[in-house]
């Protein structure tokens, strides 16, 4: 029994891994393509063998079929509308990141949806690996004692040309996000406030500023730093950074690929450095990874009735850090982040 009567919206490239996810549901049919350009949905019909109507508005789509969610892998700049339109004929939404291209109209999203009674669910796929779930258990597991401390160092030489190339805050605004995000979910805990430097280094191919420095205070007490840059030659980081929390009793590490912790011994050793033992991680994740990870979590809290993990009201606590680390980095000031979005 079909449950769930999906309409997708965008059909570029990035579409593809929804569309395969949506196919392999039993309980999922995918009922319209929605794109600008026709011809990039004909192209995506054929490919998948899909046997539905292609639209070139949403609001077509919505009144010309029966539908009660709806996939959006639209750009950043279209996300607003497509979920009010959304909501308003009653579906839910599941989407790409960012939620939106400015937090107004993320907050404006987030309200519409709440509103309406419908979810609205953003992808975070690089939550869904096996090595953050256990890096996230062990910096929870008490071996460290308190988290106090995180860093995240992100050096990439990323020659993408095109848009990115031109945009202003191109590691910020279209990166450092995945990064933020992974930051709370790490530390389980939300931004309070934000300093950022945000710079060019000299032989960036970049416009805008490809590098930046970001200082997080969070609601737990602990603080957050970000050293980054996107043209960043040699002794390259992986895509997931290189990570360190400090705990009250030790230190955890994953860098890609190492992942583990030492921890002291004997908190009560008198001595100048105390001892300390290796502590290995558990790969006790049984999920998917990546973005059929994150659909799946997704579906699953659509099923159950709950929030999903990536809910908007949580996201846009991701989207506070980006726009929090661009207006501090704009006006050279720390800038508070404490105000969260409504429940």
């Amino acid at each position: 029994m079909t449950r769930f009567k999906t309409i997708i919206a965008g059909c570029g490239s990035m579409a593809h891994t929804w569309v395969e996810y949506a196919r392999q549901r039993q309980d999922t049919t995918i009922v319209a393509l929605v794109d600008l350009y026709p011809q990039t949905a004909e192209k995506m019909k054929e490919k998948f063998q899909l046997a539905c109507p292609i639209f070139t508005t949403l609001e077509d789509a919505l009144q010309q079929v029966d539908a009660n969610l709806v996939f959006d892998i639209t750009i950043p700049d279209a996300h607003k509308d497509i979920a009010l339109a959304a909501f308003a004929a009653g579906c839910d939404v599941l989407g790409e990141k960012p939620m939106a291209s400015s937090l107004e109209d993320a907050r404006i999203m987030m309200e519409a949806a709440q509103k309406a009674g419908r979810t609205y669910a953003i992808m975070q796929n690089r939550r869904y690996l096996k090595p953050i779930r256990a890096f996230r258990d062990i910096v929870h597991s008490g071996q460290i004692g308190t988290p106090g401390f995180a860093t995240a160092s992100f050096f990439i030489g990323a020659h993408f040309g095109g848009f990115r190339d031109l945009m202003d805050s191109p590691l910020i605004l279209d990166m450092a996000i995945h990064t933020f995000d992974q930051a709370r979910f790490i530390l389980q805990a939300d931004p309070v406030s934000v300093y950022c430097h945000e710079f060019n280094p000299k032989g960036s191919w970049y416009q805008g500023n490809a590098a930046a420095v970001c200082i997080f205070e969070m609601s737990d007490g602990s603080v957050f730093t970000y050293n980054g840059s996107w043209c960043a030659e040699g002794v390259q980081t992986s895509w997931e950074a290189q990570w360190r929390v400090m705990g009250s009793l030790g230190t955890a590490i994953w860098d890609g690929e190492q992942l583990y912790a030492e921890k002291v011994k004997d908190p009560e050793q008198q001595a100048f450095q105390r001892d300390l033992e290796r502590v290995e991680a558990e790969d006790s994740w049984q999920g998917r990874e990546g973005h059929f990870g994150c659909l799946d979590e997704m579906f699953e809290a659509l099923i159950e009735g709950r929030d999903p993990e990536t809910v908007c009201t949580d996201n846009i606590k991701s989207m506070q850090m980006v726009f929090g680390a661009l207006e501090s980095a704009r006006t050279g000031q720390r800038v508070m982040l404490w105000e969260q979005p409504r429940a």
